[in-house]
């Protein structure tokens, strides 16, 4: 048998030394490079290996791998190595396949670097977490609670974690936004944020790992009850029928059950010919409708609703009650004003909306569309009262009036506030005749706009030369032109004549309202001619350089000049403003601090407004942004080997202009001479040899005559960082008597043939909140890409955190450094085949938890946390290392405990197969009241089943003693440790140190009590492996 620390060396199918000899290893190096050489999952039989590519008589050495055996595995195994001759080749094949189909192999491919694996987990306030009907995981959890998701992921290096949601279905896209963290935390969730969330781990190794789980929110809204009836005559009779319906309505997840109740009386569908339950179609919510058929008088009477969804995740029922009396009747609302309203600016206004009806008394609402109510109004009994009107105060505002009996009642309000602004005229050429400018002998059609609320009752006033311009046969005006926007005035000449030369003034009015006139004039003359529009010689082209201003100018001719509309041709983008066109009177389009995405043709042309309406005149420009060049890389970590050349390449990706003027490299600030090249896209250096003097910054300064741009080399021999392995089993070793523990550190090298070999680490370790750091030389005898390198740091104080930097150290110097954080975790695993003890020096007890069954709870404390009016002459004074801040688990015996209170201690669930595990703790139970200790274990079978397996009471001692306790689970199982107060307070009872394993308790009997066998287990109480004798016969056999 080998154990961790002999010699063993793993041999290959090559001829060994000497015949019949085998040359050994360390056991844990050949556990490392099976490791590296398997993959999980699949076995490894390579038939070269096996037969050795030799011919008969050549020594061969044959191997079979196997690594982490079965929880459930009764025999360890690890590494089985024959040596032979190569015709006994078949005879070993034979063997590997047999033992390959009971042992399981896993492989890993490149060393230890394996692609990422996920697994979520929940640790919020869920309800329940649960396999649908279609195989989904699903959690459940409570509208205003926490979820917390936890994305564990294994996979060397690290991977990084993002978390995405989808809505309902995984056919909707993922939301912008992301979380980059293991821990995905929602305080206070709502419903909209149900949904499937996605955890994606990706470490660049292999394809990323995306798990999910479906998030459902439950809640229950206060329920909405609402009355309608009906009345209608009966042909053939002398009475109406009243028909009422009560409808309840409720939003909920899951769906809500209803219950209707008459005073105290639960009613059922049809229980008698004048009551009906029922759900109708097309609703919004989840409803039931109690109809009250040809209403009696008996139905008059209190009715609620009762609202379930059966308790799921704490919420509660809820109820809506209504008292339904012969008066019972829908609101009816009365306004004081019309339902437009028209007023001036800076006016009072008060609206009274007053109710006529309504049993039970409705509630008036007021409320205003398309913004909120105003802040400088005020609801005073349904009247609404608004100060000083302005423009943003008008809208729609709305009375309404609402007892949940019919419809609500409703009234609404046009507010307008009347107001005029941009006054607009325009010059239509004969339209007959398609002439653009004003000749004698055709017509003319001068028109007049004004923007104004309310736009009808705009009136329009039209002179000629300071006089009033009177209608005739060759004069017409009209208020409303239908080739014209609504509301627009137009006055047009007939046959023009000379003697209508002259100035039009038009006069935009409200009359009888303190609102100014606007007005605007138009001459017509023979020097009205249309606008014609060019661009300035040498204008035709805009440089300028980003950030800097920009002006474009478009010159108008004519009279009038109209505006200038500019928009942008060979982009579908807005202008700098955000609008699509801008509008200037000058013919001059500014813009401050251009971008290059400003670049491009702008157009410019004529407005048909204030100036003749007719076909635009229009030009182009381009507007050319110089920017400094983009160059590839930004900044480069550059790693070579000593003595080794390597080329630095300064690319230019874009820039305006698109050229490379100069470039200039300089060394640790100090400027490079190079021999002058020809004009490119890029330049080079080339370091010849790589070492200390050559070691430092690199800068290339690439300008196009506009700006530089600098591309960044760090070039040096030192060696990337370390890539800490985070998947290490069981890290922690504890040493509990002398409150110290270990840890198994791991890593791999990143990269480590870029540079010169590494001869050794640094590892330096500091305990957090301390300033004293411990530093180690750690040596390296072999190195390669993937390979796991460990080290043990030891001395460790439980339960205290610790800081790490690990650094490489080759012939160059100190490489990069690589840092994490060790903290001391208790296991809270399942039991396996090395110790699994709980120290309870984390707060999370290993997974423990409280019965919230018994009577009081178990009290986690050391010495510095001890009451100091602690009872004497029971307890212990520390836990069983005899430190201050050791902790342990101990039960108050004190008030207000009674003779006979329990305390249970309740473990993990152990979801684990194995007939044979043995218990061990160590207990303290002095005082002269000392009640009993008993331990349990809990079946988890159709129902949980307990059983106890070990008992002990009275008085023991002022000392720590240790406990075995065999037991033989047929299942999934637990353990208790349950605490029973004795006859007074000298009865504190205490626990440390509770080990599970596998397999036998230790021979010698320390319990009180021998074994229980559970129910349902049907085994007896010792054991023998039966695996090892046929195994050891069947080898045996082939061996022959």
């Amino acid at each position: 048998m080998l154990v961790e620390g002999e010699n063993l060396r793993l041999l290959s199918g090559r001829p060994a030394g000497r015949p019949g000899t085998l040359k050994l290893a360390p056991v844990r190096e050949a556990r490392e490079l099976g490791k590296r050489a398997l993959r999980p999952g699949k076995p490894l039989l390579d038939p070269s290996l096996l037969r050795g590519g030799g011919s008969a008589g050549d020594e061969v050495a044959f191997a079979c791998f196997s690594f982490s055996p079965p929880p459930d595995a009764a025999w360890p195994f690890g590494l089985l190595f024959f040596a032979g001759y190569a015709g006994s080749a078949l005879k070993m094949e034979i063997i590997c396949f047999f033992l390959l189909a009971v042992v399981p192999v896993y492989i890993q491919g490149d060393g230890v670097y394996a692609p990422a694996q996920a697994h979520i987990i929940h640790a919020g306030q869920a309800c329940v977490v649960k396999e649908d009907n279609i195989s989904e995981r699903v959690y459940t959890i409570r509208e205003g609670n926490t979820l917390v998701l936890q994305c564990l992921v294994t996979g060397h290096p690290r991977p990084q974690v993002r978390w995405t949601k989808t809505a309902g279905s995984a056919s909707d896209k993922f939301q912008e936004t992301s979380v980059f963290n293991e821990t995905l935390r929602i305080e206070k969730i709502q419903r909209l944020q149900g949904g499937r969330y996605y955890c994606k781990a990706e470490n660049g190794v292999g394809v990323p790992a995306i798990k999910s789980i479906r998030v459902d929110v439950q809640y229950l809204d206060e329920p909405i009850l609402t009355v309608h009836q009906t009345i209608s005559d009966v042909r053939g009779s002398f009475y109406q029928e009243k028909t009422v319906f009560l409808r309840c309505t409720v939003n909920s997840n899951p769906p809500a059950r209803f219950i209707w109740k008459r005073g105290a009386e639960t009613l059922s569908h049809s229980q008698d010919n004048g009551v009906d339950i029922y759900e109708p179609l097309y609703t919004q919510g989840e409803t039931k409708v109690l109809k009250l058929k040809n209403l009696r008088p008996q139905d008059y009477a209190s009715y609620t609703c009762q609202v379930s969804v059966r308790n799921v995740c704490g919420i509660l029922d809820k109820t809506i009650t209504f008292q339904l009396t012969n008066t019972t009747a829908p609101p009816a609302l009365k306004l004081s004003v019309n339902e437009t309203l028209v007023v001036n600016p800076g006016d009072n206004v008060t609206m009274q909306c007053s109710l006529i009806g309504g049993d039970p008394l409705p509630e008036v609402v007021w409320s205003h569309s398309p913004s909120p109510m105003p802040h400088n109004s005020l609801i005073q009994e349904g009247n609404l009262t608004i100060w000083g009107m302005r423009m943003e105060d008008s809208g729609y505002y709305n009375c309404t009036a609402i007892n949940n009996v019919g419809n609500p009642a409703k009234k609404t309000v046009n507010l307008l506030v009347r107001s005029m602004k941009n006054v607009t005229f325009q010059i239509t050429p004969d339209v007959i005749k398609e002439s653009e400018s004003i000749q004698l002998g055709q017509d003319l059609k001068l028109s007049c706009h004004v923007d104004a609320v309310p736009q009808e009752k705009v009136v329009y006033f039209w002179y000629k030369n300071g006089k009033s311009a009177r209608v005739s046969d060759r004069l017409l005006i009209s208020r409303n032109d239908p080739e014209l926007p609504p509301v627009t005035s137009s006055l047009e000449i007939i046959d023009l004549r000379f003697s209508d030369y002259g100035t039009y003034l038009c006069i935009a009015s409200f009359q009888g309202a303190p609102i100014p006139d606007l007005s605007v004039e138009v001459n017509i003359s023979s020097e009205t001619v249309p606008p014609t529009i060019s661009v300035p010689k040498g204008q035709s082209t805009i440089t300028v350089r980003e950030g800097s201003r920009a002006e474009l100018q478009c010159e108008v001719r004519g009279k009038p000049k109209p505006p200038i509309i500019w928009s942008r041709v060979d982009k579908e983008a807005p202008m700098p403003s955000g609008a699509m066109t801008v509008e200037t009177y000058d013919g001059k389009l500014r813009l401050e601090s251009v971008s290059r995405e400003m670049s491009g043709t702008y157009k410019c042309q004529t407005a048909r407004y204030n100036g003749f309406n007719i076909r635009p005149r229009e030009a182009l420009i381009q507007l050319n942004v110089q920017f400094p060049p983009v160059v590839e890389p930004a900044s480069q970590d550059v790693r070579q080997g000593m003595g080794r050349s390597v080329t630095l390449r300064c690319t230019m990706l874009k820039g305006s202009p698109m050229k490379v003027a100069t470039a200039v490299w300089r060394f640790n600030g100090n400027l490079l001479t190079l021999p002058p090249t020809e004009q490119q896209e890029y330049s080079e250096l080339k370091v010849d040899s790589v070492n200390r003097e050559t070691s430092g910054s690199y800068e290339c300064s690439i300008s196009n005559d506009v700006e530089v741009s600098t591309c960044l080399f760090q070039v040096s021999a030192k060696a990337y960082n370390p890539e800490f392995y985070y998947d290490t089993p069981n890290p922690t070793l504890s040493q509990k008597q002398s409150k110290n523990y270990s840890y198994v550190l791991q890593w791999t090298q990143k990269e480590p043939d870029a540079v010169d070999p590494i001869l050794k680490y640094r590892l330096d370790v500091r305990q957090l909140n301390q300033r004293n750091t411990v530093q180690t030389l750690i040596p390296v005898k072999k190195m390669e890409k993937g390979l796991l390198l460990e080290h043990i740091v030891r001395n460790l104080k439980v339960p205290q955190s610790y800081e790490v930097h690990l650094t490489p150290i080759t012939n160059f110097g100190a490489g990069d450094m690589a840092a994490r954080f060790i903290r001391y975790m208790e296991p809270i695993n399942y039991p396996n085949l090395a110790d699994n003890t709980c120290h309870f020096e984390d707060e999370k007890i290993c997974g423990f938890t409280q019965d919230k069954m018994d009577n009081f709870d178990w009290t986690r404390q050391n010495a510095l946390t001890q009451n100091p009016k602690r009872t004497v002459n029971t307890g212990p004074s520390t836990d069983i290392s005899g430190t201050e801040e050791g902790y342990y688990m101990f039960i108050e015996a004190s008030r207000p405990r009674v003779q006979g209170d329990k305390a249970r201690l309740i473990s993990p669930l152990y979801n684990i197969t194995g007939k044979y595990f043995c218990v061990s703790f160590f207990y303290h139970m002095y005082g002269k009241h000392i009640g009993s200790l008993n331990l349990l274990v809990r079946v988890q079978n159709k129902r949980a089943i307990d059983t106890q397996v070990w008992s002990l009471s009275e008085n023991k001692g002022n000392e720590w003693k240790q406990a075995h306790v065999p037991i033989s689970p047929p299942g999934p199982f637990q353990i208790i440790f349950e605490g029973v107060r004795g006859t007074s307070y000298e009865g504190d009872i205490a626990i440390d140190d509770v080990t599970l394993k596998r397999g036998d308790c230790p021979r010698k009997s320390i319990g009180p009590n021998k074994a229980v066998a559970l129910p349902g287990s049907g085994v007896p109480t010792l054991h023998r492996s039966s695996l090892g004798g046929p195994l050891t016969f069947f080898l045996y056999v082939l061996l022959r």
